[in-house]
């Protein structure tokens, strides 16, 4: 589409080098042949409905100018062009491309991140997301042992758990539960490294040998079978995040921005590995610490209309990167007094627990900002200048 709106070109590309050279040449085409390759770059405007993947790298790296485009904003746009309802590849290609063309002031370009960026963020979201998984596993385990051995969940805390997983696999029904030994039970303890062995020992051992609601044999042994693969399951998942928490660890401790954002109160190795991750380190892309606040979505929305004025927690969010700053927030509570006293203030203004934590993430992400931007280390003291009665804490 040229600059007044008209169509130059259309057509369905394939994925790969096949589908990245076919664009190029329609560009080039339409540009002609007085046009050299920088100016060429510079004139085109891309959008384009996803902000990562070999489709988006090529594009950048031929030197587009690149909007990802979100689909919900996407949708909106199309609401405006059109009230019918009506959806196609061709007609979003169409919508997409006047988009960037008239409303591109409005839109974020592609963040310039680094490769390093880029291999913390690949590592983290895998690291991250087997967690999850992880968790899912364990609660359909919970659900099979709550159809035909509730004893289990009474004698073992957690499920994911080294000593626990073990124990089952090797008496995954409640009859061959009841015939573990003490011995064979304070074993798997010691190697999970658990305390006070023999008394949690003869405690589960206890439980496990109490008396259990029936179910026919061939029902349990389908349970059983059920179970044993969720604990084949779990144990490499626990596996696998172990080893990828150390990749994340290396990766993110390579990256020049780590010594500050590992500065900061609250964040680690893995909480900060997820947070730059997120943020991505283009120290460009964010102008100010409010636009930083606004796409974290910790800071509030106004809703105004006539005589009616209301504040609202932001719901359309990154999952992950808020999920970081509310875990940095919560930890934040125990390492810093001004996070403390800032978070203890909010909370006397009548805040229950979440909204006084997000306040306080709001906080800690503008001092990130701070710290980035000017290239120091987190200082309590300076931080919390503005705020007296946190300074004073």
């Amino acid at each position: 589409m040229d600059g007044a709106g008209r169509r130059l070109a259309k057509a369905r590309l394939p994925e790969g080098v096949a589908g990245i050279s076919r664009l190029h040449a329609m560009i080039g085409q339409a540009l002609g042949d007085d046009v050299d390759a920088e100016d060429a770059a510079a004139r085109v405007v891309v959008g384009i409905e996803t902000d990562r993947g070999p489709w988006v790298q090529a594009l950048v790296a031929a030197g587009y100018m690149v909007f990802p485009v979100n689909p919900l904003q996407a949708s909106r746009y199309r609401e405006r062009l059109s009230v019918s309802g009506a959806k196609s590849d061709a007609a979003d290609a169409h919508m997409l491309a006047d988009m960037v063309r008239t409303d591109s002031h409005q839109l974020r370009p592609i963040a310039g991140d680094s490769a390093q960026a880029e291999a913390v963020k690949v590592v983290t979201r895998m690291h991250q997301t087997l967690i999850w998984e992880r968790t899912r596993a364990t609660q359909r385990l919970r659900h099979v042992l709550l159809e035909y051995f509730p004893g289990a969940l009474d004698a073992f805390a957690d499920l994911d758990a080294g000593d626990t997983l073990e124990l089952l696999a090797k008496a995954p029904d409640p009859q061959t539960a009841a015939r573990l030994s003490l011995s064979q039970i304070s074993a798997a303890l010691k190697r999970a490294r658990r305390r006070d062995i023999p008394a949690k020992a003869a405690a589960i051992q206890t439980v496990l040998r109490a008396p259990q609601l029936g179910r026919p044999a061939v029902v349990v042994a389908a349970y059983a079978a059920s179970t044993r693969a969720l604990v084949a399951v779990l144990g490499t998942l626990n596996e696998q995040v172990k080893t990828l928490q150390g990749e994340v660890e290396a990766h993110f401790g390579r990256h020049p921005d780590a010594e500050i954002i590992r500065s900061q109160p609250g964040l680690g190795p893995v909480l900060g590995a997820r947070v730059l991750a997120e943020f991505g380190d283009d120290h460009n892309r964010y102008a100010s610490a409010k636009a930083r606040k606004n796409y974290a979505a910790t800071s509030p929305i106004t809703v105004a209309s006539g005589k009616k004025k209301t504040v609202l927690a932001r719901y359309v969010h990154n999952d992950r990167l808020i999920d970081a700053l509310m875990g940095q927030a919560f930890a934040a509570l125990l390492r810093s007094p001004g996070a403390r006293a800032y978070y203890d203030k909010q909370r006397a203004r009548g805040l229950g627990h979440n909204p006084a934590l997000r306040q306080l993430a709001n906080r800690l992400v503008g001092i990130l900002h701070g710290c980035l931007k000017t290239g120091t280390p987190y200082n309590e003291t300076t931080a919390w200048s503005h705020h007296p009665n946190q300074a004073a804490a």
